[in-house]
C-alpha cells in the first residue's frame, strides 16, 4: 500500500489523465493507492478572506476527484493552514467554524465518491496543532463521514502521542509512521528516533485500531530513492516484529465448538 501525495514534484493532479496512467501503473505493479494526502501549499480552508477559502475549496474538490479515480480509500486533509499564523481569540473561533464549513462540502464531495474523508493532526506550532481544535471542527461539522489520521512525528512533538492516541480512537482510521527525536518534525524510520513503539502499538491494539499504517518517511528528493526504500523496507520488518510479539504475548482466546464426533466419543 501506498499513499499519493498531492504535491507538484509528486503528481499533478489536476491532469485527470495523468492521474488514470498512475492508476493503471500502480496497478501493474502490484501496488494499491491507499490514500491521497490532498494538497496543503497555499490551501487555507480556514482564511478569512472568502477568495482564498473558495480557492482552497476548488484544490480539495480537485484532487479529491484525482484520490477517487485512484480508487483510494482514504482522503487525508490538514485542517489548518501550513505556516505559522498570529489571530485574536475571536478571529481563532471564525477561522475554526469556516474550516468546519469548507470540510462539510469537501466531505459530501467525498462520500459521492465513495472516498473516506480523514482529518490529520497538525504540528503543534501551526493552527488547529492541537488535537482538541481538530475535534472541534468535527463536532462542529453537519457531515459524520470523516476519521482521523494520526501522525505520531507530529504529536510527538506536541509531547501527547500516548493519550492522543485514545482521543482520536473512535475516529482512527489511518496511521502515519515516523518518528524523531522530540525537537523537530525529521520524519526518521520508526525505531531511530524516541518514539516507544512497543507502547504505540500497544494502545492502538487497546484501542482496536484496524486501518492503514503508512510510512512517512523523509527521502533526499530522488537522488537516493534505493537508500530511502531500504529505510522503508527495515522500518517494515520493525513494526512487523513489534506487532507479532505482542500477539505472542497475548494470544487471543477462541471458542471453538465441540466437534459432533468429540461429543459422540465423550458420551
Amino acid at each position: 500500500m501506498v499513499e499519493i501525495c498531492s504535491s507538484p514534484g509528486h503528481l499533478n493532479f489536476h491532469d485527470i489523465d495523468t492521474v488514470s496512467l498512475v492508476a493503471r501503473r500502480l496497478g501493474e505493479l502490484g501496488l494499491e493507492a491507499y490514500s491521497f494526502h490532498a494538497p496543503f501549499i497555499d490551501v487555507d480552508i480556514s482564511s478569512p478572506d472568502q477568495a482564498h477559502r473558495d480557492y482552497s475549496l476548488r484544490e480539495l474538490m480537485a484532487a479529491a476527484e484525482a484520490a477517487s479515480v485512484m480508487n483510494v480509500r482514504h482522503f487525508i486533509i490538514h485542517p489548518g493552514p501550513d505556516k505559522n499564523l498570529c489571530f485574536s481569540i475571536d478571529e481563532r473561533m471564525q477561522r475554526l467554524r469556516n474550516a468546519a464549513d469548507v470540510l462539510n462540502k469537501v466531505a459530501k464531495k467525498c462520500q459521492l465518491l465513495r472516498v473516506g474523508l480523514a482529518l490529520e493532526n497538525m504540528l503543534p506550532h501551526l493552527p488547529f496543532g492541537s488535537t482538541s481544535d481538530m475535534l472541534w471542527i468535527m463536532g462542529a461539522m453537519e457531515c459524520l463521514n470523516i476519521t482521523t489520521c494520526l501522525d505520531t512525528g507530529h504529536a510527538t512533538l506536541s509531547g501527547d502521542l500516548y493519550s492522543v492516541l485514545y482521543k482520536l480512537s473512535g475516529h482512527l482510521q489511518v496511521v502515519h509512521a515516523n518518528d524523531n527525536y522530540g525537537t523537530s518534525d525529521d520524519h526518521l524510520a520508526p525505531g531511530r528516533g524516541t518514539i516507544n513503539w512497543g507502547k504505540v502499538f500497544y494502545e492502538l491494539a487497546e484501542t482496536n485500531f484496524h486501518g492503514g499504517i503508512i510510512l512517512e518517511l523523509s527521502g533526499s528528493h530522488g537522488k537516493d530513492i534505493k537508500g530511502t526504500l531500504e529505510k522503508a523496507r527495515q522500518a517494515r520488518l520493525f513494526i512487523r516484529d513489534i506487532a507479532r510479539r505482542l500477539y505472542l504475548s497475548s494470544p487471543p482466546s477462541v471458542d471453538v465448538p465441540n466437534h459432533p464426533q468429540d461429543e459422540a466419543t465423550e458420551e
